[in-house]
Formats: C-alpha cells, structure tokens, sequence
C-alpha cells in the first residue's frame, strides 16, 4: 500500500527536468571554464606588460590586456548570477597566467606576439565550440550568454591577429613555442571544465 502512495512523475516531465538538469550543468561548465579562461588571459598580459610595458608593443599589448579586464569582469558577474562554481585552480591559473606572459615577453615581443597567437587561436575555437553546444542546447534561453561568447570570440581572435601582424611568427622557435602552448590550454580547458 505505501508504493501506490508514492507519486508518479509522467516521463515527459522528467525528460523536462532532464533536459533543465543537462542545460543547467552546460551553463555552468561553460560559465567555468570561461571565467578560469578570462582570469589566466588577464594575468598573461599583466605579465607580457610587466617585461615589454616600455617598448614599442607596449600599447598594443596594453590594448589586449584592456579587453581581457572587461572579458574576466563579465565572468566575475555571471559567476554570482548563474551561480556557477568557479574552478579550484583559479590560484594557479593566476600564477601560470602571469609566468607565461613574463616568460615569452622575455623572448621579446615576438615571443609574446607567439604567445598570443597560441592562446587566442585555442580560446578562438573553444568558443565556437560553446557557441555550437548552446545553439543546439536552446538558442532563445540562452541568447544573453551566446551574444556575450560570440563578442568574446571576436575579440580574442582580433588579438590572434594582431599578434600576427606585430611579428608573431619571427619569434624563436615559433612552430614548436605555439605548439606546446596550445597544448597546455587545452589541457587547461579540459580539466577546468572538471574541477
């Protein structure tokens, strides 16, 4: 007799809330990784600016690093408006951020051009990658945060550009620099998207 008291939830509404649940977990993912994403930009030019500050790159970079400040305070208010849970390695994104952008600045601006070549194209495609998960997850709900992503988006890739054009593929060792960079923000993406 208790079983029959149990309430019954039709499959369609648990679909429903399935659907919410996994809608509700891609928000968060993405509201994650972004704002890990945004913060390690941030410190990556604070540190390039902090080495070539007083060259002739200096305003460009200085430029880029304006954008990543808007980027990262987006993410600091969608975090507290999504509720989302920030990653646990926002301290080491913070150091890593900075000692990447000192250690190719000290390459020289070519080494931090490379730099932001490598980092821009992997964010580049990581977002067009979320844009194509909320598309398909449900374009009008999200509209707020794929206008927010696809605006990210192009500014990073205009930063990948002007990489680009301030000599980015003269620096030493170019192919392998931009290589090995690529692959730890892949590896970073993945595992703040976890953790």
């Amino acid at each position: 007799m208790a079983s029959s008291s149990l309430v019954r939830i039709p499959c369609r509404c648990m679909s429903k809330m399935a659907r919410q649940k996994r809608s509700r977990e891609l928000v968060d993912k993405i509201i994650r990784v972004d704002h890990a994403g945004e913060l390690g930009a941030d410190r990556i030019y604070q540190g390039q600016l902090a080495i070539l500050g007083n060259t002739s790159v200096g305003p460009v970079i200085k430029e880029m690093w304006e954008d990543e400040k808007i980027h990262l305070e987006t993410f600091n208010k969608l975090i507290v408006q999504h509720r989302a849970r920030p990653t646990v390695l926002l301290p080491l994104w913070n150091i890593a951020g900075f000692a990447l952008g000192a250690g190719t600045a000290l390459l020289g601006k070519e080494g931090a051009m490379a730099c932001t070549v490598a980092v821009e194209a992997v964010i580049g495609d990581h977002y067009n990658s979320q844009i194509r998960d909320l598309m398909e997850d449900d374009p009008e709900k999200h509209e707020e945060l794929l206008k927010i992503i696809k605006k990210f988006r192009d500014d990073e890739l205009h930063h990948h550009d002007t990489g680009l054009e301030h000599d980015a593929e003269k620096a030493p060792f170019y192919k392998a620099l931009t290589q090995v960079i690529k692959v730890g923000c892949k590896g970073a993406v993945w595992i703040s998207e976890k953790i």
